[in-house]
């Protein structure tokens, strides 16, 4: 009961595709892989900034 077949994911996967459309799932994919690249950045950009402080 607590797993999902292959069935499930796939009826979750055709609900996904119907709600969102073909063209806007890549946009966001897009959009959230910016925003992981500008988190990566911020979080590099303290840790050079904190170890040049610190001397």
């Amino acid at each position: 009961m607590g797993s999902f077949s292959a069935w499930h994911w796939l009826i979750v996967v055709a609900i996904i595709l119907l709600l969102f459309g073909r063209g806007k799932i890549p946009q966001l994919l897009g959009d959230l892989g910016q925003g992981v690249r500008a988190f990566k950045k911020g979080v590099s950009d303290d840790n050079t900034s904190g170890s040049d402080a610190s001397r």
